[in-house]
């Protein structure tokens, strides 16, 4: 009994190092992958110029990635473990049965995943101690994370509402990835704009504004906290 709890305990302190090690090149990893699905995978789906396939394989990684950043937190590790059971089990019973209670299963699974590594992130990123390149990283994935949580919310308020957006290519266009309204998230949160796709439904315009405001206040916010992260890590530095 004494030998299995010693042994209990040289794991649990390996797992912690583990942890502690993997959190952020974790962040790096995570940003390379999120990244790439964003920017390339997602529209190249919408093209159909790659197979279909590959999204979900990407999605894969990336939830891999999301638990490696996560485990030092076991809420949050759980809370991803339910969000990946959620989203492609409303992704696969809607593409059978296409119905509101499967659109919902799927956008509240993707939202929890994406909100449970915000959390994590935001928590490295702004938490004390000396700025490293990986947290700039994270602080970068967290900035992604925004507009990745309103573009499920717009996808499925557009399942909700089909006259809330205007200049949406026509259904099936797209392959079924939602590039168009990625592309219009990202757009609003970077407040560029170009019109082509507008908000018609009160509850998309206010959702638009609201993103419009949180990629106007968070380089801002993040630039200060940055700043004066480095600037504490420094006086401690002499000081000690």
């Amino acid at each position: 009994m004494h030998r299995s709890t010693k042994i209990l305990r040289v794991f649990q302190a390996y797992l912690k190092k583990w942890r502690e090690r993997t959190r952020e090149p974790g962040l790096t990893i995570l940003l390379i992958i999120e990244a790439a699905l964003i920017f390339l995978i997602i529209p190249l789906a919408g093209m159909g110029a790659i197979p279909s396939l590959i999204v979900p394989a990407m999605f894969v990684l990336w939830v891999i990635g999301i638990l490696v950043v996560t485990l030092r937190s076991n809420v949050a590790a759980i809370v991803v473990l339910i969000a990946v059971a959620l989203s492609p089990f409303g992704t696969i019973v809607h593409a059978k049965n296409p119905s509101m209670l499967t659109e919902w299963l799927a956008a509240c699974g993707q939202l929890l995943a994406i909100t449970a590594l915000s959390l994590v992130i935001a928590k490295a990123v702004f938490g004390p101690g000396r700025v490293t390149f990986h947290r700039v990283q994270g602080a970068v994935l967290l900035y992604l994370n925004f507009a990745l949580c309103f573009f499920v919310i717009y996808r499925l308020l557009d399942a909700l509402v089909p006259t809330a957006f205007n200049g949406l290519p026509p259904s099936g266009a797209e392959y079924g990835s939602g590039a168009a309204l990625l592309y219009f998230s990202f757009s609003t949160l970077t407040t560029l704009g170009y019109g082509d796709i507008t908000p018609l439904h009160p509850l998309a315009r206010n959702l638009a504004n609201l993103e419009a405001v949180i990629g106007q206040l968070y380089p801002v916010t993040l630039l200060a906290r940055l700043v004066s992260l480095e600037l504490e890590h420094r006086r401690q530095s002499r000081n000690g």
